[in-house]
């Protein structure tokens, strides 16, 4: 299975979108080197993903930094803490029960390395508080599929309304069809739009 691994794929993937977009072509140069973003692989990816679920990624950092400094950084521990214990780290509720619930199910997550894209989002959003999103960011960061994108993504889509000069930020169906003549390094495109969300926002679009 074809994965991104290093600096080297991510030089394929944007020459691939320079190719086949002259959008792409003029601004990846200013863009510079992509971030590769790589994950660890597990529940603590996971984690990460759904604290920053709806809010910023300075929040996020803040409430990832008090888990893990009150130790209730992994599987275990959350599955064991009390409601109180995860509230004063700045969890909310429904939070909580979206990682007590992914904690106590186990789930096999090396077994979801060999599995083929939809076969593991599948399995993914069947566990509480993980959606499509959530899912896709996950096959993208901590697993490197090449073609994963995201498309509910709102940092994507206006990062793709000030790329392409559009009068409105496209809707995830809209996103996904600009999106197509970029396969099969869709996660590459997913990078840079976020690359040029940080240069055109002066924030991170995602965490």
């Amino acid at each position: 299975m074809r994965l991104i691994r290093d600096a080297a794929d991510l030089e394929e993937g944007a020459a691939h979108l320079a190719h086949v977009c002259p959008v792409w072509a003029r601004v990846l140069p200013e863009i510079g080197p992509l971030p590769l973003r790589r994950w660890d692989e597990g529940f603590v990816s996971i984690r990460d993903a759904i604290v920053s679920q709806q809010i910023s990624t300075h929040a996020a950092n803040a409430i990832v930094a008090r888990m893990v400094a009150a130790g209730l950084a992994d599987e275990d521990d959350i599955a064991a803490a009390d409601d109180d214990a995860l509230r004063s780290v700045g969890l909310s509720r429904p939070k909580i029960r979206y990682l007590r619930g992914i904690a106590e199910a186990k789930l096999d997550w090396e077994g979801l390395r060999d599995l083929p894209d939809e076969e593991a989002v599948a399995l993914l959003t069947a566990l509480p508080g993980i959606g499509r999103w959530t899912a896709e960011i996950y096959l993208k960061f901590a697993l490197g599929r090449p073609d994963i994108f995201a498309a509910a993504d709102l940092a994507l889509a206006e990062s793709a309304r000030l790329l392409y000069e559009l009068p409105d930020r496209p809707k995830p169906a809209a996103l996904i069809a600009m999106a197509e003549p970029w396969r099969p390094w869709r996660a590459v495109a997913a990078r840079a739009l976020w690359a040029y969300y940080r240069l055109a926002k002066g924030r991170e679009g995602v965490r």
